[in-house]
């Protein structure tokens, strides 16, 4: 069970100056603990230690950020079904779901452990040209200085994760807002952080109220803000954050292609298809959300996501047979409802599903939508899947092209030729050949274009958004 209440963390030292921010169980709605709220105050005084902190941090040996990234990692695994059973309350995911973060949390900080200690620098030729003869070049890379996190509800502990792991490895102090509506998996983490040997300011968790965000985002003492959020905020973030880095993980409508060869393989595709769209209710960034399959096996194909869609059980997310849970509140799940009952009226037809009980929104799939509806144009963030057949696959490649998003794209194909223009026609981060956009390992460089954002996740990859290059340039004789 969750605690009565929890502090927030300032400089790395917990306080309760309040309780003011009530954190609901999203599956029954009452409210099941509180949280302290940071005022304007208090985020000022937490980026002032950030600020005083950037020399300790960047001074702190790479083994020693090791240390502090594998002490972490050590205290999850002994807290997992404690950080599990927060998620399941606070973000309403299923049991079986919310241990399966804790586990890429723990991924996120062993990889990130990983990469504290491996060198960020080459050796350059210079030596191009009879004019740069005797020349050599070096490079290292250093901490960009404070960073600025702000992370949305429906990963509270992984996109947390991508954040603060990279910045612990890279030798960066942070300020973090997370989500006020699954604040209590941030705080956790912070919990095990204020337990390590990091310099004092190294780092601050926050709730914050609306009106006291804008330095998290505006001041200019703070050097890279991370957003993970909506297309909307992203966008507006990033006009008013000056002249730091801005590394922006927005939106999608991610689309699936099945191509005609995949007759024999109908069961698997179908598993991974149901998987990537309705996992977590199908409220992340990459849930499959538009699949297009060739006209040849459309109709089992559709039969088949139709049962899967119609097996899953919705309900109380600590049930251990639950595999649908409630989205993060009701209104998100009227939004979705009503976007159904458009598309419907437009001449969409529901195959299973529709039907909404307070957050709860039944698995549901739908074809025949206008590409211009809502449920096909925007992002769904919800328990819905969309059917289309195509004829031509150069077709289905500009279907897939025709959102303002771009994050990820999923392509079942046998062909080696059609999986190589997929990756250069379509105007996504990623393809995922094989398997649905849904597939993400926490390593690998995750991000999109458009719509969608600019900068790479994982670890590797934040790490680079995280540091500066410097340059030595050495004449030799």
């Amino acid at each position: 069970m969750l605690a009565d209440r929890y502090p927030y963390y300032l400089a790395n030292r917990p306080r309760q100056p309040n309780a003011e921010l009530a954190v609901t169980d999203k599956y029954s709605g009452e409210v099941v603990t509180r949280v302290a709220v940071a005022d304007a105050a208090a985020v000022e005084e937490a980026i002032a230690a950030a600020v005083r902190a950037t020399e300790p941090m960047r001074k702190l040996a790479p083994y020693a950020r090791q240390q502090v990234l594998e002490h972490c990692v050590r205290r999850f695994q002994e807290r997992a079904e404690e950080f599990a059973l927060a998620l399941c309350i606070e973000a309403g995911k299923p049991l079986r779901d919310a241990r399966g973060e804790v586990t890429r949390l723990i991924e996120t900080f062993k990889a990130a452990a990983e990469e504290a200690v491996r060198g960020g620098g080459e050796v350059l030729n210079l030596e191009v040209s009879q004019r740069t003869a005797g020349y050599r070049g070096f490079t290292q890379r250093v901490p960009v200085g404070p960073c600025s996190f702000i992370t949305p509800f429906n990963f509270p502990l992984n996109l947390v994760a991508h954040k603060v792991a990279p910045a612990i490895a890279a030798g960066c102090p942070f300020v973090l807002k997370p989500s006020d509506r699954t604040p209590v998996s941030a705080l956790l983490m912070a919990e095990v952080l204020a337990e390590t040997a990091l310099p004092e300011g190294a780092f601050s968790v926050l709730p914050t109220r609306l009106e006291d965000v804008g330095s998290f985002i505006e001041d200019d003492r703070l050097k890279l803000l991370s957003f993970t959020g909506s297309e909307k905020v992203g966008w507006d973030l990033k006009a008013r954050a000056g002249r730091k880095k801005v590394v922006l993980e927005l939106g999608g409508n991610a689309a699936c292609v099945v191509d005609a060869d995949q007759a024999d393989r109908l069961d698997f595709v179908a598993d991974r298809i149901a998987q990537g769209a309705f996992f977590q209710a199908g409220q992340s960034c990459i849930s499959v959300q538009r699949v297009l399959a060739h006209e040849s096996l459309y109709d089992a194909l559709r039969e088949r996501i139709v049962m899967r869609a119609k097996a899953l059980r919705a309900g109380n997310p600590r049930d251990e047979t639950t595999t649908l849970g409630p989205l993060i509140d009701e209104p998100a799940a009227r939004r979705l409802e009503g976007w159904i009952q458009e598309a419907v009226a437009r001449g969409a037809r529901v195959l299973t599903g529709g039907g909404r009980r307070g957050a709860l929104l039944e698995a549901t799939v739908v074809e025949g939508v206008p590409e211009d509806a809502a449920l096909c144009a925007e992002e769904a963030f919800g328990p819905v899947v969309l059917l289309q057949p195509f004829h031509d696959f150069d077709e289905a490649l500009r279907r897939v092209n025709d959102s303002r998003y771009g994050l990820q794209a999923g392509l079942f194909t046998q062909d080696l030729s059609r999986a190589m223009r997929a990756w250069d026609e379509l105007d996504v981060g990623g393809v995922v050949v094989g398997d649905v956009p849904s597939f993400r390992v926490d390593t690998m460089p995750y991000g999109g274009v458009k719509g969608s954002g600019l900068g790479r996740e994982g670890v590797k990859y934040a790490i680079e958004d995280m540091t500066e290059l410097r340059l030595l340039v050495l004449r030799q004789g």
